[in-house]
């Protein structure tokens, strides 16, 4: 079968096509036929943390939808012909392998493509605002990157909650393709007057939860938005900056909670229970239609390249996908 095979290459992740042999079910393990798989900012971009730099290449892609074609002997949830998604090492290939208790399955609502996107992301911003960040209704979130995938998905997560969300973006373009989604408040900025907008429009309140996915340079601008007793949830550094100056004052006399969000030292323990979560929490969303992914382009398998292009260059809103099986 053909699949892409990923590799730190100096400051650049290189991508090559392979004929490999079709992976086996075992255990709990199902083979799955890709229909479609997301492509996700942390892996194609170098400096993420994700792909060490004296590691060997390895299967790339780890998020998507298809049909399962086998099943392993311990699979109890499953069978052969039923439509998945969710996380799948190596999912940009023609078949991979996923374990039965981090696999959801399709609503019907749901494209592949759409379904693809569905888990990682949405995952990541339920266990931000949900299980860490403890958002309620009419409070106010503050989301860095918005149109990011995982910042969409936040801004998406958060409105089904019932909460007002503030988001910042360099593009007032792509800021406008938001509206459609419920974003109250848009600030056209990558760093000085988040936190001034954010208090122009909370009042002296500030905001409740802030998402930094951009990074250190605007961690200041998101301390100084929250109020009393606000939560900062670390999604990610897009601009590199990890070791930023942090203002303790603001920190102790405002009593914030600071935490971190990241799959990279969790176990497969630690994952089965966040897709135990989002079935709970964030499935029914889908299935009733009141969250559904966004997806900017979908990517012939062949273009691969193209669709790694314009993840460096931030061309996209929402995610990407690469379309493995028309």
């Amino acid at each position: 079968m053909k699949s892409y095979w990923i590799r730190t290459d100096g400051d650049h992740m290189r991508l090559e096509m392979r004929e490999v042999d079709t992976p086996q079910a075992r255990g709990q393990q199902m083979c799955v036929r890709i229909h479609a798989a997301a492509l996700n900012r942390g892996e194609l971009i170098a400096g993420h943390g994700l792909h060490s730099p004296d590691k060997p290449a390895r299967p790339a892609g780890f998020e998507a939808s298809g049909v399962v074609v086998s099943v392993g002997e311990g699979v109890q949830r499953f069978r052969v012909g039923d439509a998945v998604m969710g996380r799948c090492d190596g999912a940009f290939a023609e078949y991979g392998l996923m374990h039965d208790d981090e696999v959801h399955a399709k609503p019907e609502c749901l494209s592949w493509a759409q379904a693809a996107s569905s888990t990682i992301t949405y995952a990541t911003a339920h266990d931000t605002l949900m299980v860490q960040g403890h958002l309620k209704a009419d409070e106010w979130v503050l989301v860095t990157g918005v149109t990011s995938g995982v910042g969409v998905a936040s801004l998406q997560l958060a409105k089904a909650l019932g909460a007002r969300v503030i988001g910042t973006s360099g593009s007032a373009e792509k800021l406008a393709r938001l509206q459609s989604l419920g974003l109250d408040v848009a600030l056209h900025t990558r760093g000085p007057g988040m936190a001034q907008g954010a208090l122009a429009a909370t009042g002296p309140k500030g905001v409740d939860v802030a998402v930094l996915t951009v990074g250190g340079s605007v961690l200041d601008e998101c301390i100084q938005a929250l109020g009393f007793e606000g939560r900062l949830g670390v999604m990610g550094y897009v601009d590199g900056m990890v070791t930023p100056t942090l203002d303790l004052l603001s920190l102790h006399k405002k009593r914030l909670h600071l935490f971190g969000v990241s799959n990279k030292m969790r176990t497969q323990v630690h994952r089965i229970e966040a897709a135990r979560l989002f079935a709970r929490d964030v499935l029914p969303l889908m299935a009733n239609g009141d969250i559904v992914p966004v997806v900017d382009r979908i990517y012939p398998f062949d273009q691969m390249s193209q669709a790694q292009h314009d993840m460096e260059n931030n061309v996209l809103v929402g995610k990407g996908v690469l379309s493995v099986l028309a």
